[in-house]
């Protein structure tokens, strides 16, 4: 059965396909779509809010993703100080919620810190961009985006993604097979990015298309081909724990998280 591949808003997966690396690899795969991200739409709660969250990790690899804490221009907001007690939109238990946290309790007292959880990466984007939020944590396309709109970056970060895989019909040759397309991929994208940005268009939302110049836009998530350790899979699991991000949910342990 073809490994189903849902890309994750970066250019790896457009590139890996166009230069025919998995053909290459002996790996039979198929794109399926996906409304943002990887993650379907979900439903706003009473609060106004959106939670959501699933899969198993694969530990060969992760992506590091470009992000900020982004402003509308004439926001009062310029520097991290004056995010305390301001609402910043993050994905519910995501890595724009994990980072969002690291990047602001060296700067704002505990209490100052808030977040508001307005869905995925577009959905974000669209707050933002209405002036339904006051400032957004944003990666990857929307990040651009917002900077082409003129918004401001008030505080830079990155976060590590793992790489999921759902259901059980790929196997660990499928995966070995993927990854190693994509580290191809990545090393073309490193010598020749200007060849793959047009790819960045197919992640812009269609209402934002004529809006924006996708040459423009940086290279996004790059992927590192180091293991997803034990150690820092604990390490992430104890962090979320000191604050207690999952307030009191059981959370699984390496074993049960990674695919075997």
């Amino acid at each position: 059965m073809p490994l189903k591949i849902m890309p994750h808003g970066r250019l790896q997966e457009w590139v890996a396909d166009e230069n025919g690396y998995f053909t290459a690899e002996g790996l039979e795969y198929a794109f399926v779509g996906s409304e943002d991200y990887g993650v379907h739409a979900r439903q706003r709660d009473d609060a106004g809010e959106i939670k959501t969250g699933a899969g198993h990790l694969v530990t060969t690899a992760y992506s590091v993703a470009p992000c900020g804490i982004m402003v509308p221009p004439e926001s009062p907001v310029r520097r991290p100080g004056d995010l305390a007690g301001v609402p910043v939109a993050v994905g519910y238990h995501s890595g724009s919620h994990f980072t969002t946290v690291q990047a602001l309790e060296n700067v704002l007292a505990p209490d100052d810190l808030k977040v508001t959880f307005q869905g995925q990466p577009n959905q974000r984007l669209d707050a933002l961009l209405d002036r339904q939020v006051q400032a957004a944590t944003l990666f990857g396309v929307p990040l651009y985006i917002a900077e082409a709109f003129g918004f401001r970056k008030v505080v830079d970060a990155t976060f590590m993604i793992g790489f999921l895989v759902t259901g059980s019909e790929a196997t660990k040759a499928d995966i070995d097979k993927y990854l190693a397309a994509l580290r191809r991929a990545q090393m073309e994208i490193d010598l020749r990015p200007e060849l793959y940005k047009h790819y960045h268009l197919r992640a812009v939302p269609e209402k934002y298309r004529d809006q924006v110049d996708v040459r423009t836009f940086g290279t996004g998530e790059r992927i590192v081909f180091l293991p997803y350790t034990r150690e820092v899979f604990d390490a992430t699991r104890q962090w979320t724990q000191a604050r207690d991000i999952f307030s009191g949910e059981s959370l699984a342990g390496y074993e049960e998280s990674v695919l075997a």
